[in-house]
């Protein structure tokens, strides 16, 4: 069974193009997708004001902005219709994008994102959407890359596999994708003496579950190339390996705090991602 409503953030961003082709392609397995135009200003920041007695410069400015969001989901439309999709719909809505997408990607399968771009988002809202959105809406996100077509997304899985509860979460909320694989692989990184992650990924092995969802995967235990090698770049440099054009991981298994000031895997894979990422906390 594949995602049954797809949501996508839709702007003006460069970016849009990639993940806006990520979001159909998942659509066309069967779901239906909805375009979401955030205006970029927050609910609480709204007037209360009866009709007739709102700032007349804010409701200008409020107009210009849902120009701007109409205007996008218009060419979100074109390129739906282009694709041959005959279930999809635009929705702009007045909230910044994080909450927005949240609020609205509550009630979806999957929603859709694409990377910070470093030359691009700089500190900001912007900057931080990925990781507000993985981590408050409770729903899996798809993060596609800042730049480049994909030309196919989950037909080569490779999974990011721990038996943390995070990874656990991924993994359950990625079998609409898993299905659709033509190749399936578990990888877990033995991090060395001290560690529990092999014992622990080893006496929770998803594959017979997997197998009665109708998934067949294999199952790999990875050393790193050194020491100093932390598992986010182990994991990147396994995913160029085996050409794989998916990537499904648990995200912050730490605090975010913790991984934004020592760093962590999620941290890396959000810097430094080559294919899409589907990320569940």
């Amino acid at each position: 069974m594949a995602y049954q409503t797809i949501l996508v953030h839709v702007d003006d961003n460069p970016s849009v193009s990639g993940r806006i082709g990520v979001a159909i392609a998942l659509a066309r397995q069967g779901g239906h997708l909805v375009g979401v135009a955030p205006t970029g200003v927050a609910r609480a920041l709204h007037p209360s004001l009866p009709p007739g007695q709102s700032d007349p410069t804010l409701a200008l400015h409020l107009g210009f902005l849902r120009e701007q969001a109409q205007a996008a989901l218009a060419a979100f439309s074109a390129r739906c219709a282009a694709a041959g999709l005959t279930s999809y719909e635009g929705r702009v809505i007045d909230d910044d994008a994080a909450g927005g997408l949240c609020l609205h990607g509550r009630v979806a399968d999957v929603i859709v994102l694409s990377q910070s771009d470093p030359d691009r988002g700089g500190p900001g809202l912007l900057a931080d959407l990925p990781a507000d959105v993985v981590l408050h809406a409770g729903t899996p996100v798809l993060i596609a890359p800042f730049s480049g077509e994909r030309a196919s997304v989950g037909q080569r899985v490779l999974v990011s596999w721990d038996a943390s509860r995070e990874a656990a979460i991924a993994l359950r909320l990625a079998l609409p994708l898993l299905r659709h694989a033509t190749s399936v692989e578990l990888a877990v990184f033995d991090t060395g003496p001290g560690g529990h992650t092999v014992a622990e990924a080893q006496a929770a092995d998803p594959r017979a579950w997997l197998a009665r969802h109708g998934v067949r995967a294999s199952f790999a235990i990875h050393p790193l190339a050194h020491k100093r090698q932390h598992v986010g770049e182990a994991l990147l440099a396994l995913v160029a390996q085996k050409n794989a054009d998916l990537l499904v991981m648990g995200a912050y298994g730490h605090s975010r705090m913790r991984e934004t000031i020592l760093g962590g895997v999620t941290r890396t894979l959000f810097e430094s991602m080559s294919v899409p990422v589907l990320m569940a906390h």
